[in-house]
């Protein structure tokens, strides 16, 4: 009998697989696991590490010093901790050539935006924490070069969002060696960086009009991360350090339900190929000595979430190498600005090594997931969260982004984001009929391209249900309504349009195996899968009469899922009339528990009605803040 290999666990494609990472030894063991494939990467000069020809948007000396640069997100707090690193040699000859102008590995001019500010930024986290490796060993005319090359970094500008702390960073690592810099422009960017504060612990990562609304994995793995190192090394800046201090203490109770009870966080925004360094917040809080959670809760959430990750194949099979994906190696998902480099941000999540054995994050004992309800609605982000066991679902009408990315609705604005089923893109704007439109409505005038929700015009917060009004076209007004039902959730929509439409939404994304063992069933208006791995995901349709959609099960393209490189994906097709107003209602249940998961398939949740939606939302209705942060500044810069 043929091995369904779809059910192998990745024992050969992650190095961390062996790893039990219970331990503060095992994350030690884990950090050089990850570092130790790139050895052989580093070029002759020791300043630049390239894994392949394949490059971002940036030239090649950029993306090349994105590998020599980031690891030392793992490798300082590593040292910082007193554990034995035996290559800060290969670094010191790097940075001696790769600031040197007259070297053939120099890293280049850096300008304004440029991409060797994230870079830099690793770099002066490393002359501020453990110069003695980096910094003190150089000769004179090396140091002098590094520290221009560093100042020609934080004197050019940077990106009105995050990136701003690149300065910051970069200074205190300049000021730790004796290097004086323009402390104006570091207050000016600090001015700048908390003007971007929403509240409740979020920020908007962005300032500019009109992409106010982008909420995602930047607040914890950038704006908490970099804002509580700064609270560590800056004390004396204590006004600033506690607004750090408070804020990243605040937003603990929001991150926690990202996360599922079996570590794995959910996938939503860009830059997801950074992995892991969704663990950095909680290692930072214990680097700030904050116990935001019990120790035992935050080191739980931080264990469990590094022990997910090493059980997904996102190594290369030689040489253990990280590759460009999500939970596989899959470059479909990746932004404009990915190299082959770009996966060793993820080495954030070794922060709190700096920590000594005998810290409480360490001595605590791991506690698994604290109660939570079973719904958590949030008007910062106009997300609602809902828990099953293993199993976490993030509801979305609020945040977005017009930056010019990758994939953006599908990264931003689908109506549903799992922790086992992630979200899958479309490989093709013009192949309606094989989109996987997988926890989204596509719409099509002519049968062949199609659009997607983009953007919210309005979103809204009644309770635990989600309103949100959205224009695929500027003719076209599209009311969505979702609302939470247990395991369960439902989606309703009111379309009208000048011209039909033809419309395919989608379920969630099941992992489809081999030899077509998995079960299918599509009967009317309904239509579930029942994977051979378990999984279970299904969708109904509770249109009123007129409005009634076929269901069915389609496999889309393969690689277009972050989770599974194959999916089946249950959809309900219908059609929208012209000018006459188009209700649809659908529910939607999906989970890895599949049988428990097969039996409440019948027992079908009341779908309210649109009168009554109507008014919930006219009489609890609260508008989504980022969305009202947004209008606020819109009609001021009108």
């Amino acid at each position: 009998m043929a091995v369904d290999s779809s059910t192998i666990r990745p024992t050969r494609f992650n190095t961390l697989f062996t790893n039990p990472l219970e331990t503060r030894d095992d994350v030690i063991a884990a950090c050089h696991a990850l570092f130790n494939p790139l050895l052989p990467k580093f070029s002759p000069g020791k300043a630049r590490v390239q894994l392949d020809a394949s490059s971002s948007n940036w030239d090649r000396a950029a993306c090349d010093l994105e590998g020599f640069a980031r690891p030392l997100f793992g490798l300082v707090p590593l040292a910082r901790g007193g554990a034995k690193f035996d290559y800060w040699h290969v670094y010191r000859e790097g940075l001696k050539n790769g600031t040197n102008p007259s070297h053939p590995e120099y890293w280049g001019t850096v300008t304004d935006m440029d991409q060797r500010h994230v870079e830099a930024t690793a770099l002066g986290y490393a002359l501020l924490v453990v110069p003695e490796h980096v910094y003190d060993p150089l000769d004179e005319v090396s140091k002098r070069n590094l520290a221009s090359w560093l100042i020609q970094s934080r004197n050019t500008q940077h990106a009105n969002n995050n990136h701003k702390f690149f300065r910051i960073l970069v200074d205190m690592g300049l000021e730790k060696v004796g290097v004086s810099i323009d402390r104006n422009g570091t207050e000016e960017y600090l001015k700048d960086l908390e003007s971007m504060y929403i509240e409740k612990g979020w920020f908007r990562d962005g300032a500019d009009i009109p992409d106010t609304r982008r909420l995602d994995y930047y607040n914890p793995f950038a704006w908490h991360y970099y804002g509580l190192l700064y609270s560590v090394y800056r004390p004396e800046d204590k006004p600033r350090a506690d607004r750090w201090r408070e804020r990243a203490r605040t937003f603990a109770k929001h991150y926690i339900h990202w996360f599922s009870d079996n570590g794995a966080n959910v996938p939503y925004g860009r830059s997801l190929v950074y992995r892991h360094a969704t663990a950095a917040y909680w290692g930072m809080l214990a680097v700030a000595n904050i116990e935001a959670l019990p120790w035992g809760v935050i080191k739980g959430l931080y264990l469990r979430n590094l022990r997910w990750w090493a059980s997904q194949p996102i190594n290369t099979l030689d040489d253990g190498l990280l590759t460009l994906g999500y939970a596989y190696p899959n470059q479909f998902i990746t932004e404009r600005y990915s190299s082959t480099g770009s996966p060793w941000w993820s080495m954030k999540a070794f922060a709190p090594l700096a920590l000594p054995p005998d810290h409480p994050f360490w001595m605590a004992e791991e506690l698994s997931m604290p109660e939570r309800p079973a719904v958590y609605a949030d008007s910062v982000s106009g997300m609602v969260v809902t828990h099953q066991l293993n199993h976490t679902i993030m509801l979305v009408s609020g945040p977005g982004t017009h930056q010019l990315m990758r994939h953006i609705p599908e990264k931003y604005m689908k109506f549903a984001y799992s922790s086992r089923y992630g979200f899958s893109i479309e490989s093709d704007v013009r192949e309606f009929q094989q989109g996987a439109f997988d926890s989204m409505i596509g719409l099509s005038d002519d049968g062949r391209h199609f659009r997607v929700r983009e953007w919210c015009n309005e979103a809204i917060l009644a309770g635990n249900i989600l309103f949100s009004t959205w224009k695929p076209w500027k003719d076209v007004t599209i009311q969505s309504w979702l609302i939470p039902a247990g395991a369960w959730h439902i989606r309703v929509h009111q379309i009208l349009s000048p011209r039909s439409l033809q419309t395919v939404e989608g379920g969630f994304a099941a992992p489809r195996t081999d030899f077509a063992r998995d079960v299918k069933e599509e009967e009317g208006s309904e239509a579930y899968v029942l994977s051979k791995l378990g999984d279970f995901s299904g969708i109904v349709d509770f249109s009123p009469p007129g409005h009634t959609r076929a269901a069915r099960i389609i496999a889309p393209h393969g690689n277009t899922n972050v989770m599974f490189p194959r999916t089946l994906v249950p959809q309900v097709v219908g059609e929208v009339k012209e000018n006459v107003p188009t209700v649809f209602a659908a529910a939607i249940l999906a989970g890895p528990e599949g049988r428990e998961m097969h039996t409440q398939w019948r027992t079908r949740p009341r779908i309210p009605t649109l009168s009554e939606l109507t008014s919930i939302v006219k009489e609890k209705g609260v508008n989504i803040k980022i969305t009202e942060n947004y209008i606020s500044s819109r009609k001021s810069a009108m």
